[in-house]
């Protein structure tokens, strides 16, 4: 079924178009891979900030005076961007009143806002931290608004060449929201960047089956079968090449070569025959 236009926008998505084709780059400088890595560094070891204002300890239901011991047990359950799991979450929401979900809810609303106006601003590292920190408090039941809040996270990682780490949140928005274009279109972008053209042409496949507006999808889909033949050919003759070699290696003793045996491909069932050549050596 084709997505309702603007439903995403609905959901206040980061981008108000869907992000540009990037580009490959096979070399970046020393002082860039050292700062990508300090960020990702960052992100890897974000952690929940203590806040003993009264009025966020109680929308986020936190508990206090228990000497660290919740914090420990917190540490155990993030995730690599100091996400919590969804099993930590939904022990945290068990004892929350419907008003206690709901104020999570709208604070969480209030700082995917901030995360869109650092990732346009061009601060994508600080835009990762605050959708993080939404993602940590939006109700497990809001499926969509945490899928928007992984798919904009997946955009800011983008804009830091942070492309695994974009991937993963790409799947778990499209795991939690199906029908969203743009996690899907962001993704299959960087399939193709990782040289992985058969997922990538699946996204766009999918992108096609719900909207079929989508120039960008159906040129994919023109585009990437051939891309997809052309590695395979590849891989075919790098395969047949090292058969090859092995060959030649264990017919050596006996003074012959695969130079001796001839392959012939039948033109109608595809099946290989294969000749002895005696003089072929």
């Amino acid at each position: 079924m084709a997505e309702k236009a603007g439903s995403e926008d609905d959901f206040q998505d980061a981008l108000s178009e869907p992000v540009s084709p990037i580009h490959k780059v096979t070399t970046k400088s020393t002082e860039q891979d050292k700062l990508i890595d300090e960020i990702i560094e960052k992100n890897t070891n974000l952690r929940l900030e203590d806040d003993n204002d009264d009025e966020k300890e109680k929308a986020t239901g936190a508990p206090g005076g228990n000497d660290g011991a919740d914090d420990d047990n917190q540490k155990e359950a993030l995730q690599p961007d100091g996400e919590l799991s969804m099993e930590e979450l939904l022990l945290r929401e068990k004892d929350m009143s419907t008003e206690q979900l709901a104020a999570n809810k709208e604070q969480a609303d209030k700082l995917k806002l901030e995360g869109n106006e650092l990732f346009k601003n061009d601060e994508p590292a600080r835009a990762v931290e605050i959708y993080t920190e939404a993602l940590n408090i939006c109700p497990s039941s809001n499926s969509k608004e945490r899928a928007v809040l992984f798919g904009n996270r997946a955009a800011a990682k983008m804009k830091l060449e942070a492309n695994k780490s974009a991937i993963d949140d790409c799947t778990k928005a499209i795991d939690l929201y199906p029908e969203y274009v743009r996690a899907l279109l962001r993704r299959a972008k960087l399939y193709e960047q990782d040289d992985r053209p058969d997922e990538a042409l699946a996204d766009y496949k999918r992108v096609n089956e719900i909207d079929p507006g989508q120039r960008e999808a159906r040129e994919a889909q023109a585009r990437l079968p051939a891309v997809i033949n052309a590695r395979n050919e590849k891989l075919k003759a790098d395969m047949l090449n090292g058969l090859k070699g092995l060959g030649d290696m264990i017919l050596k003793p006996f003074g012959l070569s695969t130079a001796n045996f001839q392959m012939q491909q039948d033109p109608n069932s595809g099946s290989y025959s294969i000749n002895f050549n005696q003089n072929n050596s």
